[in-house]
């Protein structure tokens, strides 16, 4: 077994503290990987607090993952020690059913969480990327570009492909005009994914204090949602709606914005269900409203390849994980541009 340190959270309560655990074996076809930089997603937190279900304790989140590559197993090719590499949301799947041959192994009926899973061979809970080592199965170990910032490049890992998924599948690119609601972690990526795809964005804000921050990520106008004149201004001039809020809200101010045929995609992952659409305004427009989770490995690494191309990567807050439970709650109150990233080599210390 191999030995790693962490963070982690002993009950939903309490602040997460020091833990010592060992990470299995490499096997063949694994990747031993020395961690870098690990962002703090907001499903952390919801994880870490049992508001997505109970969790397996000691509890260790994170799942948007930098690192160096330590050891490789004997039937691993893909990676040579010292690579810069990154692992995401899961850690492993069925690889044989139709979406994991698609290459949507996030579909798979068999996903395994980075965190919140079971490893399979061993039927130990799956720990998350707020530990000194992570050991993954080749296939789920992703190349980062060398030309991006590490640190920066963690968020990628999962508000990136988050965003990146249904800007691709929804085929945004030059001519449309594609609207992202909420500027958060998810939606400043929605922001710059979009704008380097060539299309035209507009930011759905609550907040006016916003406006400058939205133009500086790349926008092109700035909309604050709770002015229903400035919101029927924007009626039937959409293509595509990115909706990264995660907390519930009325969605039927947004569908009035899609044009016929357009499509609203929901990211954001609220503890409670949003008020159910008026279904009317959906018929007369054939407008859709869809659901999307990251993205395949494949897409996952289209995305990074287009990111180091195109000089995208997070705004982040680097922090030292001792500062873990304030980022939480800084968290809470969305105090933060626009993503903590943990500097675990340089504050995780064994022992």
């Amino acid at each position: 077994m191999i030995p790693a340190s962490s963070y982690a959270a002993f009950d939903a309560n309490s602040p997460l503290r020091y833990w010592d655990f060992e990470r299995r074996d490499v096997r063949p076809d694994d990747v031993e990987i020395d961690i870098l930089f690990c962002g703090v997603c907001h499903s952390d937190l919801h994880a870490a607090r049992d508001e997505w279900g109970e969790m397996n304790r000691p509890f260790v989140p994170g799942h948007e993952i930098v690192g160096r590559v330590a050891s490789v197993g004997d039937k691993a090719t893909k990676y040579k020690v010292g690579d810069l590499v990154g692992v995401g949301c899961m850690v492993d799947s069925c690889l044989h059913c139709s979406e994991c041959e698609e290459g949507l192994e996030n579909y798979c009926d068999h996903f395994v969480g980075t965190y919140m899973g079971v490893e399979a061979g061993t039927g130990k809970p799956t720990y998350g990327g707020y530990s000194s080592k992570i050991v993954v199965k080749e296939h789920f170990v992703l190349k980062i570009p060398e030309a991006l910032d590490p640190a920066a490049a963690a968020p990628l890992l999962c508000a990136g492909i988050t965003t990146w998924s249904p800007l691709r599948h929804w085929k945004v690119g030059p001519g449309q005009r594609v609207g992202v609601v909420g500027l958060g972690g998810l939606g400043h990526m929605g922001v710059k994914l979009a704008k380097a795809m060539g299309a035209q964005v507009v930011v759905f804000s609550t907040s006016p204090s916003k406006i400058d921050d939205a133009k500086r990520l790349g926008a092109d106008e700035v909309v604050i949602s709770t002015d229903p004149e400035a919101m029927a201004r924007e009626a039937k001039s959409f293509d595509f709606i990115l909706n990264t809020v995660a907390v519930p809200h009325d969605l039927d101010p947004f569908i009035a914005c899609l044009k016929r045929d357009g499509t609203m995609t929901l990211v954001g992952a609220p503890p409670s269900p949003h008020k159910s659409p008026s279904i009317f305004p959906m018929l007369m427009k054939r407008r859709s409203i869809a659901g999307s989770m990251i993205g395949g490995i494949p897409e996952t690494q289209e995305m990074l390849d287009f990111c180091g191309e195109h000089g995208v990567a997070a705004d982040i807050e680097l922090i030292p994980i001792q500062d873990i439970n304030t980022a939480y709650e800084r968290m809470l109150k969305s105090d933060v541009k626009y993503r903590f990233v943990i500097d675990v080599a340089g504050s995780l210390k064994n022992g």
